[in-house]
């Protein structure tokens, strides 16, 4: 299967709106603008899509009906983050196959202006299991990862501090990316100022909920023929799930699942965590960092608070991360942003905040459905 998938699909094409208080749009009119500008970056036509998967967007036939195309196949996703991965290899696995030459996946999120809840009483949003958790105090998915840093600290002695020196870097980041929503630099004690949602978790460790739309393109790397971009080759990628027995929050952070399917990524790309020149975290909320990095290696158990301390992150470490500004900055697109984040660093094209010689970009999500996908300028 590995020898399957490596580098099959490439990515052609990105495109994004701008991210925030969006009133005038919903999910349709955001993905068809993202879809539009990523048709344009990969100079195709929208008859050329083959495979069409829309994510957070409710319906794929209406979907198709208003933006003129009728592909050999269509789905519709969740819009819950974990999906990003499941998308993308869905994608990867069509094109793999033979089944499509082109897949646009394209998600459309209008949740700001929506009003949608994550959390409470009023949360209608995913699979409504937060339920069974209200009666203990879990009132919100940022509860949860409250309780499970609470838990990380008193395990491992996890300073706090390493969540401000998170939330401060990405925030840098994003202050390079004109179309970030947070662009204005915080500090330490501003982070440490602010108030806290769900303690320990602040204000600055957790995402924004904003409007927006992403999509991406993916085509077949033997057939797509001349590209106005480097291509950009999914090189390995994978999900591996904890659903059953795992308890919530999970006593080991998800770090099984983690670990299993990112040996199976790396495996399946050539390569090893000391080839990737950046990575992209999905952080919901702070502490995801944390167990992410842990989980796929890239430091020991408990070690995460005091090696993020380290500077490793940031622009100019060893492994800069987020470099849009993440969730906790640009906006929270529930992994769509890292993901063409991803594409960019390896285009090359970033700007101001490009990764210097950027040819591996690790993308991973800690989740009860965890996902792995290395992006690569070679095949």
């Amino acid at each position: 299967m590995a020898e399957k998938m490596r580098s099959k699909a490439i990515v052609t094409g990105i495109g994004a709106t701008r991210f925030g208080v969006l009133p005038d749009e919903d999910a349709y009119s955001l993905g068809t603008k993202a879809l539009t500008e990523a048709l344009s970056d990969a100079r195709i036509d929208r008859s050329d899509i083959d495979a069409l998967i829309v994510v957070r967007i409710p319906d794929y036939q209406q979907f198709s009906e208003g933006y003129g195309v009728d592909p050999n196949l269509a789905f519709a996703l969740q819009g819950q983050g974990r999906m990003t991965g499941v998308a993308m290899q869905l994608g990867a696995s069509l094109i793999a196959s033979g089944a499509a030459r082109t897949v646009a996946i394209v998600y459309g999120n209008d949740g700001r202006s929506a009003g949608a809840k994550y959390g409470g009483k009023a949360d209608g949003y995913g699979s409504g299991n937060a339920g069974i958790w209200r009666a203990y105090g879990m009132t919100s998915p940022g509860a949860v990862h409250a309780m499970m840093f609470a838990q990380h600290a008193h395990e491992y002695g996890t300073d706090p501090l390493a969540l401000a020196n998170i939330a401060v870097t990405f925030r840098r980041h994003a202050s390079l990316n004109p179309n970030a929503v947070m662009q204005k630099p915080i500090s330490v004690a501003d982070h440490q100022n602010s108030r806290f949602i769900a303690e320990p978790l602040r204000l600055f460790d957790y995402c924004l909920i904003n409007d927006g739309g992403v999509a991406v393109i993916l085509s077949n790397a033997e057939t797509a023929g001349d590209q106005p971009h480097p291509p950009v080759y999914v090189r390995g990628i994978g999900t591996q799930t904890k659903m059953v027995g795992s308890g919530f929050p999970p006593a080991d952070y998800w770090r099984a699942p983690m670990q299993a399917v990112g040996e199976s990524v790396y495996s399946m790309a050539g390569l090893s965590r000391d080839d990737m020149d950046a990575l992209m975290i999905y952080d919901n909320f702070s502490p995801t960092v944390l167990f992410s990095l842990e989980g796929f290696g890239y430091c020991e158990p408990g070690e995460s608070g005091a090696w993020v301390a380290e500077g490793h992150l940031a622009l100019g470490g060893r492994y800069p991360a987020n470099t849009n500004g993440g969730h906790l900055s640009e906006s929270y697109m529930q992994g769509w942003g890292l993901i063409a984040e991803s594409v960019r660093q390896v285009r090359q094209s970033a700007g101001a905040r490009q990764v210097k010689n950027a040819h591996n970009v690790h993308y991973m999500c800690a989740s009860p459905l965890c996902s792995s996908i290395i992006f690569s300028d070679t095949p």
